[in-house]
């Protein structure tokens, strides 16, 4: 039996070690270990990478599309339109600003928001759209966008999985008013802890955010709006710094390795691939087919000493933390069914040719074994 970890952050770091182990003295000697010259150098490569005028670095993504929504002027009484296949954390964002989320379902094909259900979800209380690259594949963003124009409402795009990907020749994060990064330690990009970033064109809204992450001051003592602690380490700005000069040859070999599991398991009945949507670059944050009785199939690949995932189990508007909501079972139908069917196979640069070939050909026998 082939153990293969769903996802190996060891493998990552023993090929970077010695230049991790660099730019961690470095913040050691230096004492830099909030905020200061290693996340200001982080924050500037990463806004050239996403092609945008600013970044602004944060202790989460959650943080960050918290604060962004915070420095837009949404608050109580306004509605945001997002979707309920996600991390809670885009919910938990919009309603810890007082506001209301307000979902939609997603396509059956991208697992993103459906831009034609977006007219039934718009009220005069409307302030902003959160659309999510689900994933690693962005959401269908022109007409989101087309959409959002017409009626003066804000885009914010949670790229907290899509570090690298692609819509049409635009990177991700470079297309809404601004867009929300998580660097948790598994992700495309990860940290060795807590992180997350913001970026913009908008020097007016960076600005506001850079103030809202250390408290509202803008010079020591000095505060000129109420503000909140969601810095970055200085530990965590130099890791990201190394990790970023490796980011788009890692999410080439993701996409490879997607292109194997694909290659391998594309004529098996049991399985439906992830679909790259023809505007896309997907990045493969995650490695999402859908089965049937994905729990039992789920359980058999673990006793194969395979390690899956679940992304994921229970959408939002089903949890509890959203009950009051009163949003019955069978509201969003796409989503509750990928909800069931999805699962998450391994999937890190460092994969083998061996594991991935090991994997499909034992999620064939379990499928087939399942129906």
């Amino acid at each position: 039996m082939v153990n293969v970890p769903f996802i190996d952050l060891h493998a990552q770091y023993e090929s970077i070690r010695g230049e991790i182990t660099d730019a961690v003295q470095e913040v050691l000697d230096s004492s830099a270990f909030v905020g200061g010259p290693f996340v200001e150098k982080f924050e500037e490569s990463f806004a050239r990478f996403c092609g945008t005028a600013h970044a602004v670095a944060v202790s989460s993504g959650t943080s960050a599309l918290w604060m962004t929504l915070i420095c837009l002027g949404i608050g109580p009484g306004d509605e945001v339109i997002t979707v309920p296949n996600t991390f809670i954390a885009t919910a938990e964002a919009i309603s810890l600003c007082g506001a209301r989320p307000v979902f939609v379902d997603v396509e059956q094909d991208s697992c993103t928001l459906d831009p034609g259900l977006l007219q039934a979800a718009v009220t005069p209380n409307t302030k902003a759209i959160i659309p999510v690259h689900l994933f690693g594949q962005p959401a269908n963003m022109d007409p989101i966008m087309a959409f959002a124009a017409e009626r003066n409402l804000f885009v914010i795009e949670d790229a907290c999985q899509a570090h690298g990907a692609r819509y049409r020749d635009r990177p991700v994060g470079s297309m809404g008013d601004a867009a929300c990064f998580s660097f948790y330690p598994g992700k495309n990009l990860g940290a060795y802890g807590e992180a997350g970033a913001v970026t913009t064109n908008n020097a007016e809204l960076a600005g506001n955010i850079r103030r809202m992450r250390d408290h509202g001051q803008s010079r020591k003592y000095y505060h000129g709006m109420i503000g909140w602690n969601g810095r970055m380490d200085g530990i965590q700005g130099a890791v990201l710094s190394v990790k970023l000069e490796y980011l788009a040859s890692w999410n080439e070999k993701r996409r490879k390795n997607a292109a194997l599991y694909n290659d391998f398991l594309h004529v098996h009945e049991g399985v439906i691939l992830p679909v790259e949507m023809e505007y896309a670059r997907h990045i493969y944050h995650i490695y999402a087919i859908r089965v049937q009785n994905r729990d039992r199939v789920l359980a058999r690949l673990n006793e194969k000493g395979i390690n899956c995932g679940i992304h994921y189990p229970l959408p939002i508007h089903l949890q509890d933390a959203y009950r009051s909501f009163g949003l019955a079972k069978g509201t969003f139908p796409v989503t509750e069914q990928v909800a069931d069917q999805l699962l998450s196979l391994p999937m890190y640069p460092e994969l083998t040719h061996e594991q991935i070939e090991y994997v499909a050909r034992e999620t064939k026998n379990v499928t087939m074994a399942s129906r």
